[in-house]
């Protein structure tokens, strides 16, 4: 499908959008205010240690394919992430429950230096209001983790809410 790989940001449900342990002045709005891959200067980092939880609300249900978590500093980049969806408040216990994480994707190097996609577990990813994505360790073992830019890859859902940017083709 050719919109299967296209970016979900643009999707976002920006006013709801938080990180949990976020540094005040690096924080998950700061690099998706914009609702596309952030190419600024701005970046995210961890407050009081190295791990992070994103919460990333949708304007609508979404299919989610692949991730993509960019930083310009490698050592803290993100390695170890617990993925989990669709939570309506999610605390650092919640990543820590193996039953409620979705999928956990051990990302290397390259794939942080390079933003790579890093496919999912499509048929666990089929109905998403909301991902969480919990950063448990970064490449380094430092004390703060730095994220540069995060993608999210997918496709919406066809017949769910906020359907007002589409408009029905007409005979011509």
């Amino acid at each position: 499908m050719a919109d299967a790989e296209a970016s979900l940001l643009e999707y976002l449900e920006s006013p709801q959008l938080n990180c949990l342990n976020e540094a005040p002045q690096h924080t998950l709005k700061g690099i998706l205010a914009d609702k596309k891959k952030n190419t600024g200067s701005a970046y995210l980092q961890s407050d009081a240690d190295e791990q992070l939880l994103l919460n990333i609300p949708f304007n609508q249900t979404v299919k989610i394919r692949a991730i993509a978590l960019q930083t310009a500093e490698v050592a803290r980049g993100p390695r170890t992430v617990r993925l989990l969806i669709n939570r309506p408040s999610l605390s650092f216990e919640d990543g820590e429950e193996a039953s409620a994480v979705v999928q956990e994707l051990e990302l290397s190097e390259a794939d942080v230096r390079e933003g790579r996609k890093v496919p999912l577990r499509f048929v666990r990813f089929q109905s998403v209001t909301s991902l969480h994505a919990f950063v448990v360790s970064n490449q380094g073992g430092e004390d703060e983790t730095r994220v540069d830019a995060i993608d999210v890859f997918g496709m919406p859902v066809m017949g769910t809410r906020d359907v007002s940017g589409l408009k029905k083709v007409e005979d011509e």
